[in-house]
């Protein structure tokens, strides 16, 4: 097999691989499958041999070791389910071949135009090839991208026995994106002492911090009654979500925020007279921020809920996942090797926040310390989705450096 990483993503982003969080089955969407079963019998055809699918929807296999030396084995994750976002289905992907710079209108909805001054990252692209969608649907870069990048690599170090490495294992999860991407992975099974997301975004970047996260719900019960006998009596649970949300502070938003600033988000307000919930995520950089944010959403609520004397509230805190730098902190060696191997492969290394969450957040605190690497995609979760052939290009190099670093320094 020949195949270049733009093959492989070509042929990957085709396939409707979209996570469901309603769904409560693992994997959320059967869909993701067929993908899986496409990957493992290229990782098959590869050579490796122990590669495979199982009923939750991940995908396992190794490149052994071909080096005397002990050294730490390490693993490359990436995710196979695409954002409910914006549709994934019909995905229909599109190359501008040694692009010249400017503006970049979508072919299938000329209002979709990927402009230059939204996408300032397009002014490293000049000459490159990039890869967009028609504008209908998302691309699927975040994360085919790493997926691509890992098979590939782990095609060329199969082919390259020269190449002296550890074992390297591959891990493939599905839901990522709904926050379950690691809900049932088996660390046992995959024997790792160390890990790498290829899930970020521009060349050359390695991310060893995330927001920590939460999720609130608040329910909220009313009192119902006729509305022409309402007089002093009724307590609408729909006005009182209303007021709730209209008194969350605007500069703690997320399209207030950036850099280290975290924020609190309302994802969903259902209801009806009697009864109303609010979904909210809310994140920072460290769990005292946290606290803080939601202790000023319960006291907006309390204020909110004294004026509606007859009504209740539940309010209910659920952990998502924590800055995973507080665990790669205590093995500097993970990210100093990435750097090493960025530089290697021909860039200047960036060590970066991430203001979101990857698998890799919840495995450091499963036991598998893993920071995130470039995939080389940009505006996920979009239809002005891209990604370009040579950043891609440069992820696989960064891949088979890093296996080399590992080895060489053990």
């Amino acid at each position: 097999m020949t195949d270049t990483v733009t093959d492989r993503f070509l042929r990957y982003v085709v396939i409707d691989t979209q996570s469901d969080a309603k769904s409560p089955t693992q994997p959320s969407t059967e869909k993701q499958k067929n993908l899986g079963r496409l990957l493992v019998e290229e990782l098959l055809a590869i050579g490796l041999s122990d590669a495979h699918l199982d009923e939750h929807g991940y995908i396992y296999a190794t490149i052994p070791s071909n080096t005397d030396k002990q050294v730490p084995v390490i693993c490359f994750c990436s995710h196979m389910d695409t954002a409910p976002d914006f549709s994934g289905t019909d995905v229909k992907p599109q190359i501008v071949r040694n692009y010249g710079g400017g503006d970049i209108r979508l072919t299938a909805d000329p209002q979709q135009i990927i402009r230059v001054v939204d996408h300032p990252a397009l002014e490293d692209q000049l000459g490159n090839d990039l890869i967009t969608t028609d504008g209908t649907t998302l691309l699927g870069a975040d994360d085919k991208a790493g997926i691509a990048e890992i098979m590939t690599a782990a095609q060329f170090l199969v082919a390259n026995p020269e190449i002296r490495h550890g074992t390297i294992k591959i891990l493939f999860t599905p839901d990522e994106e709904i926050g379950r991407g690691v809900d049932k992975v088996d660390l046992a099974k995959l024997g790792a002492k160390f890990a790498y997301t290829m899930d970020g975004s521009t060349a050359g970047h390695i991310e060893d911090e995330t927001f920590s996260a939460d999720g609130v719900e608040i329910r909220i019960q009313g009192v119902a009654i006729h509305p022409g006998f309402a007089l002093g009596k009724m307590e609408n649970a729909i006005k009182i979500a209303g007021a709730i949300v209209d008194r969350l502070p605007r500069d703690v938003a997320p399209e207030t925020t950036s850099g280290k600033e975290g924020f609190v988000h309302p994802t969903g307000v259902t209801g009806s007279m009697e009864k109303a919930a609010i979904s909210l995520i809310v994140r920072d950089f460290s769990d005292r921020g946290l606290a803080r944010k939601e202790a000023m959403i319960e006291a907006i609520v309390r204020e909110v809920m004294a004026g509606y004397p007859g009504s209740t509230y539940t309010f209910e805190i659920t952990k998502q996942y924590r800055n995973m730098k507080v665990v790669l902190d205590r093995h500097p060696e993970i990210v100093d090797h990435a750097v090493e191997a960025i530089r290697r492969a021909g860039m200047e290394p960036v060590r970066g926040s991430i203001r979101g969450g990857t698998d890799g957040s919840r495995l450091s605190f499963m036991g598998l310390p893993c920071p995130n690497i470039f995939a080389g995609g940009h505006a996920f979760h979009s239809p002005l989705e891209w990604v370009s052939r040579q950043d891609m290009e440069k992820a696989v190099k960064t891949i088979v450096e890093l296996a080399k670093v590992w080895e060489e320094r053990a």
